[in-house]
């Protein structure tokens, strides 16, 4: 008897240890970044909120999205957190445990202006007339 070929799989999302260990690193970032003093001139003052950490399967390298308060010097913030990651990393793991202390990949989350973009476009008057329904029509009544 022969074997059925295998079929093909469908690409699946990231695994619930990912999920996990994504929201682990998370939350110990977010108080790395309130309680450590990061000396650079492009952090200083500015407030980063942590939006989403993506490990990868081996839990080796995270992807940290992050967003400075009112978007503002983005660019500059990120390039920052960049260059002190191994500053950071230190600190994470000292407080998660993991087997292995993830590298971190830090990136600016563009979802915040993707979503005023959006929301622009939804308050467009030519957008909004699709989007409101039409009133019933009684026209159904006159066809007796």
């Amino acid at each position: 008897m022969s074997r059925p070929p295998p079929r093909p799989r469908a690409p699946q999302g990231p695994s619930q240890r990912q999920l996990r260990a994504g929201e682990l690193v998370r939350h110990a970032l977010v108080e790395i970044l309130r309680e450590e003093e990061i000396n650079d001139p492009a952090l200083a003052g500015v407030s980063v909120t942590v939006t989403e950490v993506r490990v990868n399967p081996d839990l080796r390298h995270a992807t940290v999205f992050v967003e400075p308060l009112r978007g503002e010097h983005a660019e500059a913030v990120v390039k920052a957190l960049n260059k002190h990651s191994k500053f950071i990393r230190g600190h994470l793991g000292r407080m998660v445990d993991l087997r292995f202390t993830p590298d971190l990949h830090f990136r600016h989350d563009e979802s915040f202006d993707e979503a005023a973009r959006m929301a622009r476009l939804f308050d467009d008057p030519r957008v909004r007339q699709d989007l409101t329904p039409d009133p019933p029509s009684d026209s159904w009544k006159d066809e007796d």
